[in-house]
């Protein structure tokens, strides 16, 4: 399998998890976190992978396992580590990912960078739910930021309605439940993907 160079990897794993109440990121499947499994499904197709992390994470034993970008905005939600990661780079197309999904596959990640156009800021699939895009499972192209830009300077800090309102590349998913979530106590439960509770 080739690597893509001119896409780099982000696994957002920044976030609070009050919802879930302990750190998503750290959840365990077969021995394995699910910031781990993000990491190394995406090191499979692109030549580098980020951890997004906040400032006060940075030290965490799990996320220094890997290349980092810490977060250089605040108040922003994920918003916050995919502008840090362009602040980064911003010659190389960012391929999004967060840390709660844990049926995403390489079916899905293949599907983006193979149907990724430079025409379009953003490429993303469409909720098997509610047909909106999926904003956290997407790739930011290289002439994405000053559309981002415009939309935070507008107060705009949703992934997903920037997405809704730009012209996105919007894909069917190869697998319908590939971008379910794990947020609370109540899906942890349900799953049946065999996370360590």
């Amino acid at each position: 399998m080739s690597k893509r160079a001119d896409v780099w990897g982000l696994v957002l794993a920044g976030g609070k998890s009050r919802r879930m109440g302990r750190d998503k990121a750290l959840l365990v499947r077969d021995g394995e976190t699910q910031l781990a499994r993000a990491v190394a499904l995406l090191q499979r197709h692109v030549s580098r992978v980020f951890v997004s992390t906040r400032a006060d994470q940075a030290a965490d034993e799990e996320r220094g396992k890997f290349e980092q970008i810490v977060d250089r905005y605040d108040n922003l939600g994920p918003m916050a580590g995919i502008l840090s990661a362009m602040d980064k780079n911003a010659d190389v197309a960012w391929l999004v990912v967060a840390c709660d999904l844990p049926n995403i596959d390489d079916d899905t990640i293949t599907g983006l960078l193979d149907r990724h156009a430079e025409a379009n800021p953003f490429t993303a699939y469409v909720s098997s739910y509610d047909s909106l895009p999926e904003p956290l499972c997407a790739i930011y192209g290289v002439g994405s930021r000053s559309l981002v830009d415009d939309f935070v300077a507008e107060g705009i800090h949703c992934p997903r309605k920037m997405l809704i309102r730009s012209d996105t590349a919007l894909l069917e998913q190869p697998h319908a439940d590939a971008l379910d979530n794990i947020n609370t106590p109540e899906d942890l439960a349900g799953s049946t993907i065999g996370i360590a509770q």
